[in-house]
């Protein structure tokens, strides 16, 4: 008797449990956030004008994004002690920077397009813009005041004095 009522006391644990876990489940999922997009762009001058005053002189109406490019999609990863962080998007120099900087003899610039632009950036880049980059500039310009060399290039477009910058640093 004791046999037969460990049975009726499982099948009906088992026949309301797996109902109430199966709800449960579906309400957790169904108020789960919402994804928000890997790369937000951003407006915020501060960063750009600290890393970049020494080669470009402050920068305004800029849209860049800033991350980690080694980061998972999900947050439950052990993170890296060393993050390398891309800086990508363009900003506005002041009035004469970009041909006074392609102007300058010690850098051979040459016409190029963007090709690693990123979705998010898309909408800010004028489709008439005529960008030209030096490797001997970038060089230079990303060694300037750092204590680690990162890697990437600048462009530039002297008509709308427009920068577009896509760099790796080591964050430590």
């Amino acid at each position: 008797m004791d046999t037969q009522r460990g049975h009726s006391r499982r099948r009906f644990l088992l026949g309301a449990g797996v109902p109430l876990l199966l709800i449960g489940g579906g309400i957790g999922y169904a108020r789960w956030p919402e994804e928000e997009a890997r790369q937000k762009v951003r407006t915020d001058l501060e960063p750009l004008n600290r890393r970049f005053w020494t080669a470009l002189g402050d920068v305004s109406d800029a849209h860049w994004l800033g991350y980690d490019i080694d980061e998972t999609d999900g947050d439950r990863m052990i993170p890296s002690p060393d993050s390398r962080i891309r800086l990508v998007g363009m900003a506005h120099l002041k009035p004469g920077t970009a041909n006074r900087i392609l102007r300058d003899p010690a850098h051979q610039f040459e016409a190029t397009a963007l090709t690693t632009l990123p979705v998010e950036l898309k909408p800010y880049v004028p489709s008439a813009a005529a960008w030209r980059q030096s490797g001997t500039y970038d060089k230079g310009a990303l060694q300037e005041g750092l204590d680690v060399i990162p890697s990437g290039s600048f462009c530039f477009d002297g008509i709308r004095d427009l920068v577009y910058f896509d760099y790796v640093f080591l964050y430590t």
